[in-house]
């Protein structure tokens, strides 16, 4: 490497990589429908997707400050995606769940995902793609 040649480092290749994907995601999503969902707002959906966790479940697992939490929450159903509910045994939590129309975008979101892992696939090739998952998912002993 020549002095003047940047120095590509992993965490750099992965956080672009990370963000390129992400905003061709959001653009594919947002051109075929009216409902804006963030990034974020998807993340929490992912997490609560199948489940009835209540929000300081969510908030544990999503590592985003308890008030940004709130606020996703807030906006998810203000957008009708999510409904919030009183804990079954305990006065002091709340749970929340995807409504019918959080499930229908969920799932169509997924949809456009996997046709944006299938491009990704093709473009690398079947075993170059079968090669970079399984790099990915591997215990890096960090």
């Amino acid at each position: 490497m020549t002095p003047t040649e940047p120095t590509t480092r992993l965490l750099d290749l992965l956080s672009e990589r990370h963000d390129q994907i992400r905003r061709i995601s959001e653009r594919a999503w947002n051109e075929q429908h009216d409902i804006y969902i963030s990034n974020s707002e998807w993340y929490v959906l992912a997490r609560i997707y199948q489940t009835k966790p209540t929000i300081a479940e969510v908030t544990r697992n999503v590592h985003i400050s308890r008030q940004a939490i709130h606020k996703l929450i807030k906006n998810l159903k203000a957008k009708e995606l999510v409904t919030v509910t009183d804990h079954p045994t305990s006065r002091k939590d709340k749970c929340i769940e995807l409504t019918e129309l959080g499930v229908r975008c969920y799932e169509q979101n997924e949809s456009l995902k996997a046709e944006l892992e299938q491009k990704i696939a093709d473009s690398l090739g079947d075993d170059a793609f079968r090669q970079l998952k399984m790099l990915l998912k591997a215990d890096w002993n960090l």
